[in-house]
């Protein structure tokens, strides 16, 4: 099953390292959690986008999603400059209106 909507664009910008247009998929109040730190709203959101992309280079190849309601999962392969490339990662969405509001790595 492929991503659509959100999680497909989320997708799209992260394959053209845009972290403009990937914080642009997340709410004002958005939260994405990762490695243990927490970042809190679009400009934490592109900040903390910009800073993996420099230092890891991720690309991400979906291989399953599955949705609940509003949340949804999706297992990808994640490829990049970090030792254990490629890794299989689940990314936890909470998405509302067509936006994500929380994502957990």
């Amino acid at each position: 099953m492929k991503p659509s909507g959100v999680i497909a664009d989320l997708i799209a910008a992260q394959d053209k390292y845009d972290s403009k247009a990937f914080a642009e998929n997340f709410t004002d109040d958005g939260v994405v959690q990762d490695e243990g730190k927490t970042y809190h709203g679009k400009i934490e959101i592109r900040q903390w986008n910009e800073m993996t992309n420099a230092k890891y280079k991720t690309k991400i190849e979906p291989v399953e999603v599955t949705n609940s309601g509003d949340k949804i999962i999706l297992t990808a392969k994640i490829s990049g400059t970090f030792p254990g490339s490629p890794a299989m990662i689940k990314y936890h969405f909470e998405i509302k209106d067509n936006k994500i509001t929380s994502l957990h790595i």
